[in-house]
């Protein structure tokens, strides 16, 4: 255990009213929705597509749906296998597999059956609960994978008695809907039958704080995902932090958060489900972004706090102003996974005459380790300040015990509740990436005098040209400011001269004019020499993660697959 204590400018930039440290938690994140079920037991704790469900009725969807797993076999400590878009059955299986001291397990319903297989390989599960739509690509794993008991999902018995009539309406957008949202499923116990037959029960075991409560895989974009192990403290940390965060939003006033943002994300995970359950918010799901059905919403419930990502607040604020929807009314809008630019957070404040800010987390941290101040004094083209509580270094990547001089660019450590002990089942994984009790975020950073961050870059994938190191994000942002580059991606390819030369993939406005030598050019103006990419690629778009994160690595893959790797 290191003793070593890190000084903490960040204190003094933070916003009025948010503590410098927090107290321990306890109890476990079952707690969470049972204390706004006692607080709030009519208030709408989730509304789907206009139906709503009180605090009260959750609570005893939850206790009957632990009912029915444990009837089923589920029992304290056994993975249990989510695979459900945004919905309220998503919600009610969550807690109900926490109930029982279970672990719960999040999956992309989208994943190829490949991508979700290795999944399943890694934690092991035989139970499972699983949108209808991809029941069949559990039930075809093969025999050694085979899930004792699947319990399928029809999102639409959630849906208000109008919308479920509309869907089988013989209109072609309405089959389209029916076949995205539904599809009949044999061999499975209904979500309905599970919930509904199950008899009240108060014998089931409570988990403890310590208690391993999710396993979060991680994205994936630079290698193969990895479990993170993620206890009822660090989640509940978490939660606590966020709130404290945003001392502006108290808890049970009217807090609407919208759930636009894929649960099944870490990061969707915690501002979407874990926070605003426990605020005793109105908890709006929708089960992708779309903009028309966000603006429906929005003129008669505006959300409070809106987690999202760059992409969305652009959708968001073009459709609004396309339709003449106000959405005056949102406070706080946290932004995440990317580069926050500035000239999309100037018009959506205007518009919102909220706060757009950025920050930074990783699955490994439950997710979110800093934030910038929901205040003025908010740094535009960094993730802010560390949450109460958290504690970082900036240290020599190729000596990780020794912090680089202030102001210097180095890899970030951190330590704090919400950071995960390991990962699942993964020993020597989990030893590579903490130093004593720190671990290593594997990102670049600096930290100003104000305790503002910066992310530089990946350690993974920092280019190392001619005996220079390139940060890939740095060249990227120069691209992106030439008029007709609409996205680009920055990669290093193997060079007989200078171990590795730099190569961006671009995609273009299609009305303009490619050249490719005028871009070179104007990143010239921008970058010293040896950071402006040697060749450069015009594709049709970039592969990107479910919340828009540019995937280099599937790019790098592409462009030795083009290239033959020279």
């Amino acid at each position: 255990m290191s003793t070593y204590e890190p000084p903490r400018p960040w204190i003094a930039s933070y916003a009025d009213g948010v503590p410098d440290d927090l107290a321990p938690v306890s109890g476990s994140l079952i707690d969470i929705v049972a204390a706004s079920a006692r607080d709030y037991p009519d208030d709408p704790a989730l509304q789907f597509f206009g139906r709503e469900t009180s605090y009260a009725q959750l609570q005893a969807a939850i206790d009957r749906a632990a009912s029915g797993l444990r009837d089923l076999g589920v029992r304290a400590g056994d993975p249990v296998a989510i695979v459900l878009p945004n919905c309220p059955q998503h919600i009610v299986a969550f807690y109900a597999v926490l109930r029982l001291g279970a672990v719960v397990v999040e999956h992309n319903p989208l994943y190829t059956p490949r991508e979700l297989r290795k999944q399943f390989e890694d934690h092991g599960a035989t139970h499972a609960i699983v949108w209808n739509k991809v029941v069949s690509t559990v039930q075809d794993f093969p025999a050694d994978l085979a899930v004792s008991n699947l319990i399928s999902v029809d999102v639409t018995r959630a849906m208000p008695f109008f919308t479920r009539a509309a869907l089988r309406l013989p209109v072609a957008k309405a089959r389209e809907s029916r076949a995205a949202l539904t599809e009949r499923v044999r061999g499975t116990v209904t979500w309905e039958t599970l919930v509904e037959s199950a008899p009240l029960s108060a014998s089931h075991p409570r988990p403890s704080t310590d208690d391993l409560a999710i396993i979060q895989y991680t994205s994936g974009t630079t290698g193969t995902p990895k479990g993170a192990a993620l206890t009822h403290r660090n989640l509940l940390a978490n939660a606590a932090q966020a709130q404290a965060w945003v001392p502006s939003i108290q808890r049970g006033k009217g807090c609407v958060v919208y759930a636009v943002l894929p649960m099944f994300h870490a990061y969707g995970l915690t501002l979407c489900l874990t926070f605003a359950m426990s605020m005793g918010a109105r908890l709006v799901l929708f089960p992708k972004f779309e903009p028309s059905l966000v603006l429906d919403v929005m003129k008669k419930h505006p959300a409070t706090f809106l987690p999202l990502v760059p992409p969305i607040a652009d959708r968001l604020l073009t459709a609004a102003t396309d339709a003449g929807v106000s959405l005056d009314g949102v406070e706080v809008a946290i932004s995440g996974a990317m580069a926050l630019p500035h000239d999309l957070v100037v018009p959506f404040e205007a518009a919102t005459h909220g706060y757009l800010v950025e920050g930074y987390g990783l699955s490994e941290c439950s997710p979110v380790l800093m934030a910038n101040p929901v205040a003025d004094n908010r740094v535009p083209g960094t993730v802010g300040l560390p949450l109460p509580g958290t504690e970082c270094r900036v240290v020599d990547p190729e000596n990780p015990a020794v912090d680089v001089p202030a102001g210097s660019a180095g890899e970030l450590l951190v330590r704090g509740p919400q950071v995960f002990s390991g990962y699942y089942g993964k020993p020597e994984e989990t030893e590579a990436v903490f130093v004593d009790d720190w671990f290593r975020t594997g990102d670049i950073v600096t930290i100003d005098e104000g305790g503002f961050i910066r992310i530089v870059d990946r350690i993974k994938e920092l280019i190392i040209t001619g005996g220079f190191n390139v940060a890939p994000t740095e060249v990227e942002n120069a691209l992106r400011q030439h008029p007709e580059v609409v996205d680009a991606a920055v990669i290093g390819l193997p060079s007989a001269h200078s171990g590795e030369e730099v190569v961006a993939a671009i995609v273009v406005d299609p009305a303009a004019g490619i050249d490719v030598d005028a871009i070179r050019a104007f990143a010239r103006g921008i970058l010293t020499p040896y950071k402006v990419p040697r060749r450069i690629f015009v594709v049709d778009e970039l592969p990107k993660s479910l919340i828009g994160k540019v995937l280099r690595r599937q790019v790098k893959e592409k462009l030795v697959a083009l290239t033959g790797g020279s």
